[in-house]
């Protein structure tokens, strides 16, 4: 168990950094794109650490809709499919790579909530001693 409880926490802390990091561009000038990137990561590894605290495989894939359904799947008490992660996928491969994707400040934040409140759900169902 504690080798578990140990890998979960390793992707929460790599989440949480990423959250931390959305956040410091939120309160500046930009640049969105990037706060966004780390908004689709934070969440990604939520999941993936949800996901390693419960023994499974942990999928080579930044799709947040199919590692949502993995940990529903595992954990129907958990109601991740409740929150919408469709829009935040997109944001792992459009910020770094399409020339055009420039969001404004109010859609980082909006993903930011979301994230937010994936982050609510997935620590609230794990055991204290797994959360960062």
């Amino acid at each position: 168990m504690a080798d578990r409880l140990a890998h979960a926490r390793g992707w929460f802390l790599k989440g949480e950094s990423d959250l931390s990091a959305a956040r410091r561009i939120l309160d500046g000038e930009g640049p969105y794109d990037t706060a966004c990137f780390h908004i689709q990561q934070a969440v990604e590894k939520l999941l993936k650490g949800f996901l390693a605290l419960k023994d499974q495989p942990i999928p080579r894939t930044h799709n947040l809709e199919e590692l949502a359904r993995l940990c529903q799947a595992i954990d129907p008490g958990v109601d991740f499919g409740a929150v919408d992660v469709t829009e935040l996928t997109p944001f792992a491969v459009e910020s770094r790579y399409d020339f055009e994707f420039w969001p404004t400040r109010d859609i980082a934040q909006e993903a930011l909530d979301l994230a937010l409140e994936v982050r609510q759900r997935t620590l609230a169902a794990v055991p204290p001693e797994a959360r960062p």
